[in-house]
């Protein structure tokens, strides 16, 4: 059996981040977070503002270092292999980062360049994705010219153009139409078809339980439980996962948050 098949696709191992300020301590931000995301998995990562959400998507896309703790990648620490990991993530970020005087397909085709694509497949790409994310009538204008929604579907676009295996999205869906919103989330079921993980971000509880195989529940940068919403729905006696966050912002220290990690359906 390969090594690859001895370990989970991603492993966050007791992640730790603390800001400071002239060497002294601000803000721990996040405490020996730990969790493994499999192949094919969505994590739904769920918690109040400031909870640490942003902060350890950031850390795993590898935009900021942890102050503990370490990222595996099918076992191998990250840091030790960077190039190669960062080729298999895409990252869209809550606050865009775009190249306002490009045109939206020329942002694109500079993301797929960027990532190592051929001239000829990056433009492919680009094609694909604008046609399956609706964006033909907005692709020759200037990034600072889309609207909200436009803008938003383009940066999952963007986040997808190199075919990554792992998709890291905070707050995809935030601005976007109804039906723009469920388009995304047909995308994001296909993601799962093909093996594609993601790690999703969001505020939105019906979205999370539609669309994420295990839920992680984060307080205060401590994760306080993850499992999947079937489960937690069962432990907790509610009928949907927004009647469970309700609870868990009420008490988020009750000792029955206090579960630890589940075995993902997943897991081979």
């Amino acid at each position: 059996m390969s090594s690859k098949m001895n370990h989970p696709f991603l492993s966050i191992c007791n992640i730790g981040k603390t800001y400071y300020k002239n060497k002294t301590p601000l803000k721990e931000a996040l405490k020996g977070a730990t969790f493994d995301i499999h192949r094919g998995e969505v994590v739904g990562l769920l918690g109040v503002n400031g909870a640490g959400k942003t902060t350890l998507s950031s850390i795993i896309a590898t935009l900021h270092p942890p102050t503990t703790g370490d990222i595996l990648w099918e076992g191998r620490s990250v840091y030790s292999c960077l190039f190669n990991y960062r080729r298999q993530i895409g990252f869209c970020p809550q606050h865009p980062n775009i190249d306002r005087t490009l045109t939206m397909q020329a942002n694109l085709l500079f993301a797929g360049r960027y990532y190592g694509l051929s001239k000829e497949k990056a433009e492919e790409r680009k094609e694909q994705l604008i046609e399956r994310f609706d964006l033909k009538s907005s692709a020759a204008s200037e990034a600072q010219h889309l609207s909200g929604g436009q803008r938003q579907r383009f940066l999952i676009a963007r986040s997808l153009m190199h075919e990554p295996a792992l998709l890291i999205l905070d707050e995809p869906t935030v601005g976007l139409d109804p039906h723009i919103r469920r388009e995304t989330w047909n995308i994001l079921s296909e993601l799962k078809k093909i093996r594609i993980s993601v790690l999703l971000t969001t505020h939105y509880l019906d979205e999370a339980e539609l669309l994420s195989d295990r839920i992680c529940l984060i307080h205060e940068g401590t994760i306080r439980t993850i499992d999947t919403p079937d489960n937690l729905k069962t432990r907790h006696r509610k009928s949907n996962l927004e009647e469970v966050f309700l609870k868990f912002v009420d008490d988020p220290e009750a000792e029955i948050f206090n579960s630890g990690t589940s075995t993902s359906p997943f897991e081979e």
